[in-house]
């Protein structure tokens, strides 16, 4: 339990960037779901636009210390390549 007065609001702080950050998670695996179930519907030009939307938020995802550059990079370079082997 927090006890002085700089743990207490080092909590409070991290209550709030948990929430921030469980929000933009959940926001990028919403857009990683569209494109996933782009791919399985089989329709080439949805899931590249798909993908397009994806990516920035991939992205944005990195800069905000929520994703990892690799494993952002590696996503978005398996859904490219299953989105390429559609056509």
């Amino acid at each position: 339990m927090a006890n002085s007065p700089q743990a207490k609001k080092r909590a409070r702080q991290n209550e709030r960037r948990f929430a921030v950050n469980k929000a933009r998670r959940s926001r990028i695996r919403t857009y990683l779901r569209k494109v996933e179930e782009a791919i399985a519907s089989g329709d080439q030009s949805a899931a590249a636009a798909a993908l397009r939307a994806a990516q920035p938020e991939l992205m944005r995802g990195v800069t905000k210390g929520v994703v990892h550059k690799n494993t952002a990079s590696r996503k978005m370079s398996r859904l490219a390549a299953r989105v390429k082997a559609l056509g």
